[in-house]
């Protein structure tokens, strides 16, 4: 097989986002006097979901990291509480994916712990965690949470072993996990899974590619390639394909494309410059666009990808003179629709104690939903229960629109959350038609009286249904005092389209009474003449 060398020059064909440009937040909105760690591994120290920014932070005597809401831009208070439960340097933090109030994090005291974030973030310092899971024998460095399946989490660590756990159990602390992968011969540099989380990529210190069924632990495809010293590997989903990180024989920084079902030569090869520091690939599957940022400078390079040859195409690069030790990426859920945001990034700058936001835009003249570049994407549901997949299920990802309104509905029906799934449906039934509010009313009022509930007034009732139609998508114990006349033109702008909202839902409550008021009257007239 023949590899294909990358061309600089950009080519020229069709492509919506050929001009994407990265925007970096102003100072007011980066997140400043942040005491960024000093830790010489290779990982992202931060981590983003459309609530909490996580980053981890130095710390004498344990290991700290620090949670912020999203919304709480500008200096950060130096006293501010931590999640300090580790004995020892924390290596890694990730959010749970199918749920914004839970994040895991790894240690240099061997262990992972599980955490509980408190809707209103973290106000003293978190010491005791939800779950403690204790098997690894040596620092662990480094924690994925599978893309599909609830609540199961995969460690590594520097004795050689990926460890999978099962969360969905009754004990605080942990010491066998379901799985032990021991195949590595070396330590476990990068992990990633395909779309459904069939199967898992892994680089390794012995500069090898491996593709591995999680489930049985069996090693499906491995590269003996010797030219490229592998760092970094991520899975493109979509393209089925995989691209890694790495340096050259004569030490260029690296990357590789390859067919994960032939992992003996690349697709695509090619050297970009002789600086030091990895190289962090992120990609994606919505616009297939793949990032990479160098730790250590303050570039982003940019790659549309294709199923065909040439496979990649340059689009350009994002210039800094702030250096990034390491990156958190928002989730597409999270991200500004109305701007034409794809991506967003939040870097952390060591030399400034800063985090400073940078987002990704394709220019478009229209403020309104662009509905090319948004398709279907995944969301914060589950496909799988951890039973499910353990027991050999696989299942691709839950999709959701990004469009303004949308909601998701529930994958599979689950007895923790069935109420939740009724109650949703229920609320889109009534933000869809507002006359119907009286009869979903009555409704749960008769069920409260039959289970011997106290009934709730029908104010409460409409309080608790419109609740998240007047939230504009974030909670307001999160968000900071506007500091600027613009923001605060912005506040005065939602509320009165709340306000408005309200009162076209009052409108057609006098509308819905008076309609069942004249039923009443027609049936009791019925009843009387018969």
């Amino acid at each position: 097989m023949t590899i294909t060398k990358m061309s600089w020059r950009p080519q020229y064909r069709s492509s919506k986002f050929r001009h994407v440009f990265g925007k970096a937040a102003t100072k007011e909105h980066c997140y400043d006097g942040v005491p960024i760690t000093r830790s010489v591994q290779d990982n992202h120290f931060c981590a983003v979901n459309p609530r909490f920014i996580a980053v981890i932070t130095e710390c004498a005597g344990g290991g700290a990291f620090l949670i912020i809401s999203i919304h709480h831009t500008g200096k950060v208070d130096p006293h501010h509480p931590r999640v300090t439960g580790h004995r020892g340097n924390v290596l890694d933090i990730k959010w749970n994916p199918f749920n914004d109030l839970c994040i895991a994090s790894c240690s240099e005291d061997c262990t992972v712990k599980i955490w509980d974030i408190p809707k209103q973030g973290v106000l003293r310092n978190l010491t005791v965690p939800q779950k403690d899971l204790q098997g690894h024998s040596r620092r662990v460095g480094l924690i994925e949470w599978h893309p599909t399946a609830k609540n199961v989490l995969f460690s590594t660590a520097y004795d050689y072993k990926v460890m999978i756990w099962n969360l969905d159990c009754p004990e605080k602390v942990i010491k066998n996990p379901v799985k032990t992968i021991s195949i590595h011969t070396d330590v476990v540099l990068s992990m990633s899974f395909n779309t459904n989380g069939s199967l898992l990529a892994t680089s390794s210190k012995d500069r090898k590619i491996r593709v591995i069924d999680p489930r049985s632990g069996a090693v499906q495809q491995e590269t003996n390639y010797k030219s490229h010293k592998v760092n970094k590997v991520l899975f493109l989903g979509n393209l089925k394909m995989i691209v890694s990180t790495g340096t050259s024989q004569w030490n260029n920084k690296q990357f590789a494309l390859w067919d994960p079902e032939d992992l003996s030569v690349p697709l695509v090869e090619d050297n970009m410059d002789g600086s030091s520091g990895v190289l962090f690939p992120f990609y994606d599957p919505d616009t297939h666009m793949l990032y990479l940022a160098g730790k250590g400078d303050g570039n982003i390079r940019y790659y549309e990808l294709s199923p065909e040859k040439p496979y990649m195409h340059f689009l350009t690069e994002h210039r800094s003179i702030l250096p990034q030790k390491g990156m958190g990426i928002m989730p597409k859920r999270g991200l500004d629709v109305s701007s034409c945001e794809v991506f967003r990034f939040y870097k952390l700058v060591t030399i400034k104690s800063l985090i400073e936001p940078l987002s990704m835009i394709v220019p478009r003249r229209s403020e309104s939903y662009q509905e090319d570049i948004y398709p279907m994407t995944a969301g914060n549901q589950s496909a799988l229960t951890a039973a499910q997949w353990f027991a050999g299920l696989d299942k691709d990802p839950v999709l959701i629109s990004l469009k303004p309104g949308c909601k998701a509905v529930e994958a599979y029906p689950d007895s923790t959350t069935g109420n939740d799934f009724s109650s949703s449906l229920d609320t889109r039934r009534v933000q869809s038609r507002p006359g119907l509010q009286q009869l979903a009313f009555i409704e749960e009022k008769s069920l409260e009286t039959k289970e011997g509930k106290e009934p709730k007034t029908f104010n409460d009732s409409i309080q608790d249904k419109c609740q998240t139609t007047v939230s504009n998508g974030c909670d307001p114990l999160q968000c900071s005092p506007p500091k600027t006349e613009n923001e605060l033109v912005q506040a005065f702008h939602r509320q009165q389209q709340e306000i408005r909202s309200l009162e076209e839902i009052l409108v057609q409550r006098d509308l819905r009474i008076t309609q069942l008021e004249f039923e009443i009257r027609n049936l009791r007239n019925s009843h009387t003449s018969t």
